[in-house]
């Protein structure tokens, strides 16, 4: 009787797998192959888009390198000195804003670097605008404003009941106070920035000389972006980023996103721009595109450059990207109608500002990845009737590819890692940026970037400990697990039937989402 069951049971299963293959086969050529074919033809479309904005920049951004005056000669600028009979007179006040939430590992660094800046002491005031929940790291920042404070420093302390538009509550409510009030120019300085003394004896003569440049953004340089293979990637994203894309809009259009940190405003600008307003998670963007959008001009200096640090944990980088994902998404929603019909700048500004800058950089680039290289290229694996011209499936990747990889020489070797790791995050970039267009319920979500400065040479410091379903729950990621078996089904029916040879690209993002998906990527924290 058991063989009989046995035999019986074997025998639904076969009829199950054959009447699903059935299925498969009566939809496949109505219904999947022509919806298949479509998501080819929308991918390639974006693929294109992609290609020709990464052209486009590469071509001016040679051009701007051989051709173009260098910002002291495109704008007057002029040093300050200290004059004997008039003193100081001619320094403008600057207001120095430096956020702060739980920053323990790096307040100290941020503090000084700020207090040092070399500028005349009754012309600069420094204002820690802490946000701190833990009070211990209150009290820590508290007294070392009182001691630099002690060595005559004009430095403020301030701190608010709630925590209320995040990053954009507390810069709007720093500038309430009186003394702020007083001051021409605010620069902005995120916790773990580390600008040069020189800072503002460089930047604010552009800003004094020149009365339509609202803002002047500087570079980020990072400490610790050898640390690990996660941050090498992210420094080849971020070094395209300022060299190249802040680079030619400031040439062309002068216009570009403000990067919230390391920069300085004109508060005449911020005024008449609306201030500062937390309806997404990017505050910074939101003022930039409100300040150009009344003609506004912004200039980015490559040469002057701030030491910052980058995230190093992948749960730490994962909710930036979210952050820096849904944010401009968000705002493109908002936005679009207003810029699509504001009056005072040219239809060509309009026209970059909503397709170059937000649609193409900012959704497209995102959504494209993933969903050409992790979803579509995989399923015409297993549907061989649908076919992915090579110039899409490979020459035109490579060759964006080669056109992103300009910033980092010294990472050219890593390109490959890069690409797999890139297509990894746009998995949630993508998924960040469609909450972000849909406004859902993690629209504005705002988790402060974890930074860990110095703690891990401390070897005496005692980790925080986790318990075990914390601990998996930082490390293990489902979702990512999940495409790496989907990728790695697909794989495998490309080795068996496929024609394309697909499967060596497949089984490499396999490894790569599996690597993701079980957190081991960046730099490990000990849980105990």
């Amino acid at each position: 009787m058991a063989e009989i069951a046995q035999f019986t049971g074997l025998g639904y299963a076969a009829g199950a797998g054959r009447q699903a293959g059935l299925l498969w086969e009566m939809v496949r050529t109505p219904l999947i192959v022509p919806v298949l074919n479509l998501c080819v033809y929308i991918c390639l479309a974006m693929s294109i888009m992609v290609f020709i904005e990464r052209l486009y920049m590469g071509v001016v951004i040679v051009l701007v390198k051989l051709f173009w005056k260098k910002p002291e000669k495109r704008y007057k600028w002029e040093p300050l000195a200290e004059d004997i009979e008039s003193g100081n007179a001619d320094f403008p006040v600057v207001l120095v804003q430096i956020p702060m939430y739980n920053e323990k590992e790096v307040y100290k660094i941020s503090i000084g670097a700020a207090c040092n800046l070399s500028w005349p002491a009754d012309k600069i005031v420094i204002q820690v605008l802490d946000d701190s929940t833990d009070l211990h790291i209150k009290d820590l920042v508290e007294k070392e404003c009182l001691r630099w404070a002690s060595k005559g420093v004009d430095i403020r302390y301030q701190i608010r009941e709630t925590r209320g538009g995040y990053k954009a509550g507390a810069l709007k409510e720093g500038l309430k106070h009186d003394y702020a009030k007083t001051c021409e120019y605010v620069v902005i300085f995120d916790a773990d920035f580390r600008p040069e003394p020189d800072f503002l004896r460089r930047a604010v003569p552009f800003l004094i000389h020149n009365s339509d440049i609202a803002l002047v953004q500087a570079r980020w340089r990072f400490v610790n972006s050898n640390e690990c293979l996660l941050t090498r990637m992210q420094e080849m994203s971020l070094d395209y980023h300022f060299k190249v894309e802040q680079e030619v809009g400031s040439s062309t259009h002068a216009f570009f996103g403000f990067n919230g940190t390391g920069g300085i405003w004109r508060l005449a600008a911020i005024e008449e721009a609306g201030g500062w307003k937390d309806r997404t998670t990017v505050e910074d963007m939101d003022l930039a595109v409100r300040a150009g959008l009344r003609g506004w001009k912004f200039l980015y200096l490559g040469d002057l450059q701030v030491k910052s640090e980058l995230p190093s944990t992948f749960k730490a980088f994962r909710f930036q990207q979210h952050r820096w994902s849904c944010g401009p998404a968000n705002l493109f929603r908002k936005m679009v109608i207003d810029i699509a019909t504001n009056k005072k700048v040219s239809l060509y500004k309009k026209f970059y500002v909503i397709y170059s800058f937000f649609f193409v950089r900012k959704l497209i680039a995102h959504m494209f990845t993933f969903v050409f290289y992790c979803v579509v290229l995989p399923l015409t694996v297993l549907v061989p009737e649908v076919d992915v011209p090579k110039w899409g499936a490979i020459y035109i990747p490579c060759i964006i590819t080669t056109l992103n990889s300009v910033g980092t020489p010294r990472s050219f070797h890593l390109l490959f890692f890069w690409v797999l790791f890139e297509n990894v995050m746009s998995f949630h970039r993508t998924k960040a940026t469609f909450i972000g267009l849909l406004e859902a319920k993690r629209a504005n979500e705002w988790v402060v970037t974890e930074k860990l400065g110095d703690a891990l040479k401390n070897k005496n410091k005692a980790a925080p400990k986790k318990s075990l379903s914390k601990f998996l729950g930082d490390r293990i990621l489902p979702q990512e697990l999940g495409f790496a078996l989907f990728l790695f089904f697909c794989g495998c029916y490309d080795l068996l039937y496929g024609k394309n040879n697909y499967f060596i690209y497949l089984f490499l993002q396999v490894i790569t989402f599996t690597i993701a998906g079980f957190g081991y990527i960046g730099t490990i924290v000990p849980s105990s």
